[in-house]
């Protein structure tokens, strides 16, 4: 029984997305649960359009989400000279050959096959050319693909796949320049890095007869196929940024944790009776990329802030505080933290949203909202200052007794709840909604509670 080696082989010509994650994580999972070895490789042969700064940020996405792999990172770029040695055995074997055809011969043939109400595509002329090279042309390289019969593999989303050897050409295996194109060097870096199996995303279903063609030439073993269907927005189109498809390390600049990330793409494409929520180890254990949906599955950004809310209410306090720094959230003794914290996580999905509420309670308000101010009646300012007494009078060192304070001043001066919470509520947060009165009391402190009230009476006084 084979060895089960998976790889995820990105491009570094543009920061690695969450289709791109989706791609490695069936890898990760498959090879991870059955012992095998998970591979990462930079396919970095197009010098022109590389990024360092996006190649960078695929290994960092990696390490924040916590996929390790196995071995070093390969990089396509650095093996130029291993990839012409199978260039040139394919040539000394009769089994490709170099095309002197040039760019302008080859337009003007598709656009002739294209008059015809054919399939452009090269005709083999130099297949088995025996003459003299034309001068001033500088060749490719092209392989002989069969000339009849079928291309024909078993793919585990899609099925039986069946390709006529009439709808391909010799396509070209080096360019004019030496450098290798991407359906060989791709074959070769499978090959010898052994893997068994490839989980990509059907947009390069086209590629695989191409490959299968150059692990014959050369009598390297066809690994097993798994097309996953991409990725759509809700209307069923192809995903963008429009629709929330941003690099997988924006994700983190938004407050969402890898946690949540994981499983929300795990469950793009694959199921396990009807969870949602699943643990890398339960991942582990259920996936199998045979269960991989054959129809594509659509991005719903409600449950991706369904579940970052879930995975953030299951963190500790004490991580959550190391996670809320990159956010800038203030830090606060340990006992006004917990409290926060328990109060904001019902409240929040993301880290961001986290950080951004606890600075506005901990801030007093410079602007109140105006909808809310408009409400406030004549009885509000004596009724605050009333207060003012009452809380300078009390202990204000637990959730509880500021609860009690609050109620004990309702009940002796007759006053309803909604009539007091509303001008108090404006007077130490500048907004409706929010967390417990009785908690932001505790949290903001006694000090800064009265300093917020007192400013709120001379606004509204005035």
């Amino acid at each position: 029984m084979r060895e089960i080696i998976t790889r995820f082989a990105p491009s570094p010509t543009g920061y690695l997305h969450i289709g791109g994650l989706r791609t490695a994580l069936f890898n990760y999972l498959f090879a991870r649960a059955n012992n095998g070895k998970f591979l990462l490789r930079i396919e970095d042969t197009d010098l022109a359009r590389n990024s360092v700064e996006a190649m960078e940020a695929i290994i960092e996405a990696f390490k924040w989400v916590g996929m390790d792999h196995d071995g070093e990172v390969l990089y396509q770029s650095k093996r130029f000279d291993l990839y012409r040695t199978y260039i040139d055995k394919l040539l000394d074997e009769g089994k490709a050959y170099y095309c002197y055809m040039s760019k302008e011969e080859l337009d003007s043939l598709r656009e002739s096959q294209k008059a015809r109400g054919e399939t452009p595509k090269y005709d083999n002329r130099y297949r088995d050319f025996k003459g003299t090279p034309p001068k001033g042309i500088q060749p490719v390289v092209r392989i002989k693909a069969p000339l009849e019969g079928y291309i024909e593999f078993n793919d585990g989303v899609k099925g039986n796949i069946k390709v006529g050897a009439r709808e391909l050409d010799d396509f070209i295996i080096a360019r004019s320049d030496g450098s290798p194109t991407y359906n060989f060097v791709v074959t070769i870096d499978d090959a010898l890095s052994k893997v068994s199996d490839v989980i990509r995303g059907d947009d390069h279903l086209s590629n695989t007869p191409k490959q299968i063609i150059v692990y014959n030439a050369l009598g390297f073993d066809v690994p097993n196929f798994y097309h996953v269907p991409m990725i759509l927005n809700p209307q069923g189109q192809k995903l963008s940024k429009r629709d929330g498809a941003m690099g997988v390390m924006d994700y983190k600049k938004d407050g969402y944790l890898p946690e949540a990330i994981l499983n929300f793409l795990v469950r793009l494409g694959w199921s396990y009776k009807d969870q949602e929520i699943f643990s890398m180890q339960e991942m582990l254990n259920f996936f199998n990329p045979k269960d991989l949906n054959s129809s594509p599955s659509s991005y719903n950004q409600e449950k991706f802030l369904w579940l970052n809310a879930h995975y953030i209410k299951e963190k500790s306090n004490d991580a959550i505080e190391i996670l809320l720094q990159e956010f800038e959230c203030p830090k606060l003794p340990s006992t006004k933290r917990d409290v926060l914290y328990a109060a904001l996580k019902d409240r929040v999905s993301t880290l961001k949203d986290f950080a951004s509420m606890a600075r506005e309670i901990l801030t007093p308000p410079s602007i109140y909202d105006e909808k809310s101010l408009s409400k406030i009646d004549e009885q509000s300012p004596e009724m605050l200052k009333k207060l003012l007494d009452s809380l300078k009078n009390s202990s204000l060192d637990t959730p509880q007794n500021c609860n009690e304070c609050l109620h004990h001043f309702m009940e002796q001066h007759n006053i309803k709840p909604g009539k007091f919470m509303q001008p108090l509520r404006l007077a130490l947060l500048g907004k409706p909604g929010g967390i417990g009165l009785a908690e932001a009391i505790y949290i903001i402190g006694k000090e800064d509670t009265v300093k917020r009230i007192e400013k709120f009476c001379k606004l509204i006084i005035s």
